[in-house]
């Protein structure tokens, strides 16, 4: 039986842990060769490993996303590994806290840089390998929060704004190519950033932190990388074929239950 993404060439952002390496898995568990973009060695390797160790294929590229001259380089080295890029995941992404008094100049641009400017450099630089491909699929990471938001993440839910607005912008100018964009739009993900987060807020006892933010959504807890990884795998295939320009809520149903 065919797997859905053989042939095919992904490149995953932040590929490292947390949502970057559940996708990596399942993208090649699905016969896609996977290129795992992340600016710490150990981390993408250890992902490589495990897929090759699948009987996947896969290659690490560090990469520093928000580097216009690190991002070149990592199509290329895609390019040269695999022969072209069918489908990009943006995934790679940060947050810090704070409002905009107290936040630096340094954090917010630190944070736009991750989030919303590497977005625009690995889109800018893979479209045109997907046009000598016939087309491709762009898959960006946006978050709940670029529609409703909370104290003290002024810079993140602006970037995460901006990823949205962006996701619709590129769909529109690349949709006569065959490239289709979408965003995700997900809520409390049980990530490492999530257990950066809470071990912040509640030092103490983290884990009853989460389980807190777990309950604050409709569904009674927080979602995991592998429930994120198959909605991206879904935007990424051709099931979603009618589908660009387009948000995709994995949030519990959090949104919902704040109308």
């Amino acid at each position: 039986m065919r797997k859905r993404f053989e042939d095919k060439v992904i490149i995953i952002t932040g590929a490292g842990m947390g949502i970057g390496r559940a996708s990596s898995l399942a993208f090649a568990r699905e016969g896609g060769s996977v290129a795992v973009v992340d600016i710490s060695e150990p981390d993408g390797n250890e992902v490589v490993t495990q897929i090759q160790d699948e009987g996947g294929k896969a290659v690490f590229i560090h990469c520093d996303v928000a580097n216009s001259k690190d991002v070149q380089r990592m199509v290329a080295e895609t390019v040269s590994a695999f022969g072209g890029v069918d489908v990009l995941y943006n995934n790679a992404g940060v947050v810090r806290y704070g409002t905009v008094v107290d936040m630096s100049e340094e954090e917010w641009d630190y944070i736009l840089n991750v989030n919303l400017r590497a977005t625009f450099l690995t889109c800018k630089y893979t479209i045109p390998e997907m046009r000598k491909r016939g087309g491709g699929v762009i898959v960006n990471t946006s978050s709940v929060q670029a529609f409703a938001s909370q104290r003290t993440v002024a810079a993140y839910s602006a970037s995460k704004g901006g990823v949205l607005s962006l996701t619709k912008t590129v769909a529109l100018d690349h949709v006569d190519e065959n490239i289709r964009c979408n965003c995700i739009a997900p809520a409390s993900i049980h990530t490492p950033m999530l257990e950066w987060g809470a071990a912040m807020f509640v030092p103490d006892d983290p884990a009853q932190a989460i389980k807190e933010w777990g309950e604050l959504h409709p569904m009674g807890r927080v979602g995991t990388p592998e429930e994120v990884a198959n909605m991206v795998m879904f935007l990424a295939s051709d099931e979603s074929s009618f589908s660009t320009g387009s948000c995709f809520f994995i949030d519990g149903g959090l949104l919902a239950s704040a109308l």
